[in-house]
């Protein structure tokens, strides 16, 4: 039986002292604790001998710069697949993550009409779409071997929850997806028969997190 593993790995900490929901908006670089986190993946990974013969990542700078330790130290060229990418989000560029009483304005009610769908960007189910898509071809390109792909909070988090036959919809305070976490899913024979989480940067990250979801 072929094992193949599809490492979902979250970039690490943004530069981002104004507490901007990026986004995908350009310019949002990992900031110096972002950088030991994803040099802490890389250690990780290959510290423990993994079997990693592939790392694409989102298109995004964050991304890009948490995926490029880990490559090397793999000795490998990164890739890029543009089904990484961050959720769309309408809110993008505000600081509602770290404001969240913004929110009250009528401007955004139009916006929160629907919070399960969610009506203010992208739908969880398109989402899941174009990472479940990229996963399997990940899993289909480097069958019986290690993938890692980076993405973002929650793309990998609604893709876990898909995988694992739970409702989209959720409470976004409870995602189990911290900055440069790993969600591990585990193929036999091209069927999902596993998943482990883990955070290899955990003893980093303290407050590194003020906005969710990014």
């Amino acid at each position: 039986m072929a094992t193949t593993t599809v490492h979902l790995l979250r970039h690490g900490e943004v530069h981002n002292p104004d507490g901007v929901l990026y986004g995908r908006l350009e310019g949002y670089r990992l900031s110096d604790r972002g950088q030991q986190m994803a040099q802490r993946v890389a250690d990780h990974l290959s510290g423990a001998g993994r079997d990693v013969v592939a790392v694409v990542a989102s298109p995004l700078q964050r991304a890009q710069e948490t995926a490029r330790p880990v490559a090397s130290a793999f000795g490998l060229e990164l890739a890029t697949d543009d089904r990484l990418i961050e959720a769309g989000n309408r809110f993008e560029g505000s600081t509602i993550g770290k404001n969240p009483a913004q929110l009250l304005h009528p401007r955004y009610w139009k916006l929160l009409w629907n919070p399960a769908r969610p009506s203010w960007g992208e739908a969880y189910a398109e989402q899941v779409t174009r990472m479940r898509a990229a996963v399997e071809d990940a899993r289909r390109a480097y069958d019986g071997h290690e993938v890692v792909l980076v993405s973002h909070q929650l793309p990998v988090w609604v893709t876990r929850l898909s995988l694992t036959g739970r409702r989209l919809a959720h409470d976004p305070r409870r995602r189990e997806c911290a900055l440069a976490s790993l969600t591990s899913c585990t193929f036999t024979d091209g069927r999902f028969t596993g998943l482990h989480y883990s955070e290899p940067a955990g003893d980093l990250l303290l407050d590194a997190d003020p906005v969710p979801g990014a």
